[in-house]
C-alpha cells in the first residue's frame, strides 16, 4: 500500500500538466501549428520510453529502491522550469526531464509490486498500481484546472507538482524497502530449465522476444503502443478542441479529469478480473471500446457527448492497462521479467511520441476531428491484432514457457 501511495504521487506529478500545458501553448506562447504545440508530448514520450528500457536493466543490477529515489531526484527541477520558462523550448526541456523521472519512478513501482505478489494476484496488483497513478493524474488535472481558472496558468498549478515531488521523495527515501530479493526467490523456485534459460538470455534476446518473436509479448507491446498513442492525442488535442468549441477552462478541466479518473478507478476492478477470466479478451474488448469513444469525440459537438466519450475512453483504457502489464509478467521469466517490463514500457510510452506527431500532423492538415477519427481506426485495428495473434486466455495461469517453446 505504501508503493500504491508513492505511485499516486508519481501520477500527480504528471497530472500537473494535463489541463494546463495545451492552454499554455495556445494562450501564452501563441503556437499556431498543432505539431509545434505537441512537441512537449513528443519530448516526454521519447524520454520516458527510453528510460523505461534502462530502468529494468538498472533495477536488476542495482536494486529497485535506488532507481526509484533517482527518479524523484531528477523530477525536482520540473515545476521550476514550467513556472519560469520564458520560451516554449524551456517547456519542452521540462518534459524531457519529467519523462526521465517518470520512466524511473513508475517503472520501478510496477516491478516492485510484481516482486511482492505471486502470479495468481499479479493482475490485481497491477490494477492497484495503475489505478493509484491515474487517479493521481485525474485528481491533479481537475485541481490544476480549478487553480488555473482562478489564479492563472502560472505559477499556481505547478506548485502542486512541487509538493508531490517533495512528498514522494521523502516517502521513498524513508519508508520504501528493497524488493529485488523477492524476484530472486521466485526465480529460484522455477523449474531448472526455466531458470537456466532465464539467466543466460542477453538484453538483445529479451528485446527481440518481447518486441517481435513471442506471439503474446509482441501482441501486448503493440497494443500498449497504440493505447498510449491515443492517450497522447487526448492529452495534447482534446483541450484545444474543447476550447475551440467554447467550453470554459473549468469544463475543460472536468473533461481532462474524467477520462483518467474512470481509467484509474476502473483498474481496481479490471486488474483482478483479468486474474479470473484471462487477459486476452479483456484487452481486445478494451481496445474496441476506446475506438468507439474516440469516434464519439471526433463527431460530437457538445459537452454531454464529450463527457460520455471521456467515460467510455477511461473504461476501455482501464480494461487494457493493468491487463497488458500482467500479461508481460505471466510470460516473462522472473530472471528477465524486469527487462521485459522495461521493453514493453519502451514501446508503450513511445506511443506518446508517435501519437503526438501523427495527430499533430493530421490536425494541421485536416483538422482535429479527422485526426481523432484516424486514431480511432488504428485503435480498433490494434485490438484485432491481439484477437488474432495473442495466445489464449488460459495462458495466464501457466508457468513461463521454456524459451525455445516461447520463441516458436
Amino acid at each position: 500500500m505504501l508503493l500504491v501511495a508513492v505511485n499516486a504521487l508519481v501520477g500527480g506529478t504528471l497530472g500537473q500538466e494535463r489541463t494546463v500545458l495545451p492552454l499554455l501553448a495556445d494562450q501564452v506562447f501563441h503556437l499556431d501549428l498543432y505539431t509545434s504545440a505537441l512537441t512537449y508530448i513528443v519530448a516526454f514520450g521519447l524520454a520516458k520510453a527510453g528510460t523505461n528500457y534502462f530502468a529494468g536493466t538498472l533495477s536488476d543490477r542495482y536494486g529497485r529502491k535506488p532507481v526509484l529515489i533517482s527518479g524523484w531526484l531528477i523530477a525536482i527541477p520540473v515545476p521550476l522550469l514550467l513556472i519560469f520558462g520564458p520560451s516554449w523550448g524551456w517547456i519542452v526541456a521540462a518534459n524531457v526531464v519529467l519523462g526521465i523521472s517518470q520512466g524511473l519512478t513508475w517503472s520501478t513501482t510496477v516491478m516492485m509490486k510484481m516482486d511482492l505478489v505471486g502470479p495468481e494476484r499479479r493482475g490485481l496488483a497491477m490494477g492497484f498500481n495503475e489505478a493509484a497513478g491515474y487517479l493521481g493524474v485525474a485528481g491533479t488535472a481537475l485541481a490544476t484546472g480549478y487553480i488555473a481558472a482562478n489564479y492563472g496558468l502560472r505559477p499556481g498549478p505547478f506548485l502542486l507538482g512541487a509538493a508531490f515531488i517533495a512528498l514522494g521523495l521523502g516517502l521513498s527515501v524513508l519508508f520504501v524497502r528493497e524488493t529485488h530479493h523477492h524476484a530472486k526467490v521466485e526465480a529460484a523456485n522455477h523449474v531448472s530449465v526455466h531458470a537456466q534459460a532465464g539467466s543466460t538470455l542477453s538484453n538483445r534476446q529479451v528485446f527481440t522476444l518481447t518486441s517481435f518473436r513471442d506471439r503474446s509479448l509482441s501482441s501486448v507491446s503493440q497494443a500498449g503502443l497504440v493505447n498510449n498513442l491515443n492517450d497522447g492525442l487526448a492529452w495534447g488535442l482534446f483541450p484545444i478542441l474543447f476550447a475551440a468549441a467554447g467550453l470554459s477552462i473549468e469544463r475543460i478541466g472536468i473533461l481532462a479529469a474524467v477520462y483518467p479518473a474512470v481509467w484509474g478507478a476502473g483498474q481496481l476492478i479490471t486488474g483482478g478480473l483479468s486474474d479470473r477470466i484471462g487477459r486476452k479478451w479483456l484487452i481486445v474488448g478494451g481496445m474496441i471500446v476506446q475506438a468507439v469513444a474516440l469516434g464519439m469525440v471526433a463527431f460530437g459537438h457538445s459537452f454531454g457527448v464529450w463527457l460520455a466519450a471521456a467515460v467510455l475512453l477511461g473504461a476501455g483504457t482501464a480494461m487494457v492497462y493493468p491487463t497488458l502489464l500482467a500479461a508481460i509478467g505471466d510470460v516473462a521469466h522472473p530472471e528477465w521479467r524486469a527487462r521485459a517490463v522495461g521493453i514493453y514500457r519502451l514501446w508503450r510510452d513511445g506511443g506518446f511520441a508517435v501519437g503526438a506527431l501523427l495527430s499533430g500532423l493530421l490536425a494541421d492538415a485536416f483538422g482535429i476531428p479527422w485526426a481523432v477519427a484516424v486514431v480511432a481506426a488504428l485503435t480498433a485495428a490494434s485490438g484485432l491484432i491481439v484477437a488474432v495473434r495473442m495466445r489464449g486466455s488460459d495462458h495466464h495461469h501457466r508457468p513461463p514457457l521454456p524459451v525455445k517453446l516461447s520463441v516458436a
